[in-house]
């Protein structure tokens, strides 16, 4: 015949009754000690604020630069700034087989350029200053100077003033 078994599933526990209160224990001081660091970060941090505000703030020491230089580089700035796309669309919108540019000289205070070239003839500098002067990019186009070039022929030597357009 068979015999009753007991079996008890839950037993008797062996585990000592003062483990859960020491890990508890262990869980508030290591919390506890993440708070202290937490409120010590954070008056740290504001302290370091503070300071940093009532800093004064460091200027670099100015190189110093003769005013020629600087009036050298402004009048490169002004230079780079002038609007040489439309300048040069004018110029080749004007241009001619012949006709030969041989210098474009601005004058960015001015507002004005100065184009220096030679013509076959004294007909063909005046035909590019008047589509020169059609031109939307300037204005008060005017024949400077012309100079028939030694050598025979009749080649021509000229310069155009104009003035800048401002851009629309």
């Amino acid at each position: 015949m068979m015999q009753k078994i007991q079996l008890n599933f839950a037993g008797r526990s062996r585990r000592s009754p003062w483990a859960g209160a020491l890990l508890f224990a262990v869980a508030l001081a290591v919390a506890g000690d993440a708070a202290w660091s937490y409120v010590h970060a954070q008056r740290t941090l504001a302290q370091a604020e503070r300071l940093l505000a009532r800093a004064q703030p460091r200027h670099a020491p100015r190189a110093a630069v003769a005013p020629e230089e600087l009036a050298a580089a402004r009048d490169t700035v002004q230079r780079l700034a002038l609007p040489w796309p439309r300048l040069f669309a004018a110029l080749e919108s004007a241009a001619s087989d012949d006709v030969s540019l041989t210098a474009v000289e601005p004058d960015p205070r001015g507002g004005k350029v100065t184009v220096s070239g030679n013509g076959k003839n004294y007909l063909a500098a005046l035909t590019y200053v008047l589509n020169l002067s059609r031109s939307d990019a300037l204005t008060h186009v005017e024949l400077v100077r012309h100079d028939e070039r030694p050598g025979g022929g009749h080649a021509v030597a000229f310069s155009v003033s104009a003035a800048w357009k401002e851009a629309k």
